[in-house]
């Protein structure tokens, strides 16, 4: 078994096991797609960086291919329909990064609502005990005061909603299909942009979704609500998000995840927002999913699903139709 790999090599070094005597990994790195390199390898399988794109002139160049695996839950990247047509499975590792997400989702959270940025800012210049006592008239909100709504109740949407529980938030879902097992009152989507105080995105990028958060959907949020964006950044319209902010419709942005990657200055969000409004937003570099556990259960789960394969049985976490 010939599996080409196209992720962090010294990821996968200290992350994963030893591969089994047959099996065959060849390195090809995390960045563009060398589709020469690719093809020459007479690869069966293909391991991806999660923002790795794979076209369908990858796809039909490789004829021995029967599965392309991304490291992450994200697979937006790779043209599944090219893999339908060529009878290649694309999996993902679905529910792998569920925990350190939820805990991402919640730190970004935190952040705003207790002013972190500004507040440590304050301490550093020596402004520690007007800033203290500033707040003896305003107060800092409690996340267990929030109704908070999470948008896509997989596996990252559940553990939020099981975390944000014990702060004793009230909390509201929305998903395409209804999940009544989730132990969380159902809200459509409207209703929910309208009553929440934090709207938590965890859907998977599709032509549904992509700008899903837009100039007219944020005209229905609860003034002054939160978004929060943990997913993708596709998933938002940043001007949009940016004009919100500067009208006081969004009372904050709480994201792991912009658009394009990689982020560079000239991001709407950065470039537009104006400066004494940064700290109604809380960023971080798409580090959500990147924990050590994540990359231990990610290799895990692949091993298991090529495993499957070489013994003629179906993967699980197929995303494609085939």
């Amino acid at each position: 078994m010939k599996i080409a790999l196209l992720v962090n090599r010294e990821s996968f070094d200290k992350y994963s096991k030893t591969l089994p005597d047959g099996w065959e990994g060849i390195h090809l790195g995390n960045g563009v797609p060398d589709a020469d390199a690719l093809a020459a390898t007479g690869a069966e399988a293909m391991v991806v960086d999660a923002m790795t794109k794979i076209d369908a002139d990858i796809i039909g160049r490789m004829p021995k291919l029967k599965l392309i695996h991304s490291q992450g839950v994200a697979y937006n990247g790779i043209d599944t329909a090219a893999a339908d047509a060529a009878g290649v499975y694309v999996c993902n590792n679905a529910g792998v990064n569920d925990r350190a997400v939820a805990e991402q989702a919640i730190l970004l959270i935190l952040a705003l609502l207790k002013n972190f940025r500004s507040n440590e800012d304050a301490v550093y210049a020596g402004r520690q005990i007007e800033t203290k006592t500033a707040y003896f008239m305003g107060g800092i909100t409690e996340l267990g005061s929030c109704h908070v709504g999470v948008v896509g109740m997989g596996a990252i949407g559940r553990a939020l909603a099981e975390r944000l529980a014990a702060f004793g938030c009230r909390l509201s879902y929305f998903n395409r299909t209804q999940k009544p097992d989730c132990g969380v009152p159902y809200l459509p989507l409207e209703e929910l942009y309208a009553e929440c105080d934090v709207v938590s995105l965890h859907v998977p990028v599709s032509p549904e979704t992509e700008n899903m958060v837009n100039a007219e959907t944020l005209k229905k949020f609860k003034r002054g609500a939160i978004l929060v964006n943990t997913a993708r950044g596709e998933l938002m319209d940043h001007e949009a998000v940016v004009a919100a902010l500067v009208s006081g419709q969004l009372g904050g942005l709480a994201a792991d995840t912009l658009a394009p990657e990689p982020v560079l200055l000239d991001n709407p969000v950065i470039a537009s927002l104006p400066v004494e409004l940064r700290s109604r937003v809380a960023l971080s570099p798409h580090v959500g999913g990147i924990t050590a556990d994540c990359f231990i259960r990610s290799f895990e789960h692949i091993w298991e699903n090529i495993a499957a394969l070489e013994r003629g049985e179906r993967p699980d976490c197929v995303v494609n139709k085939v």
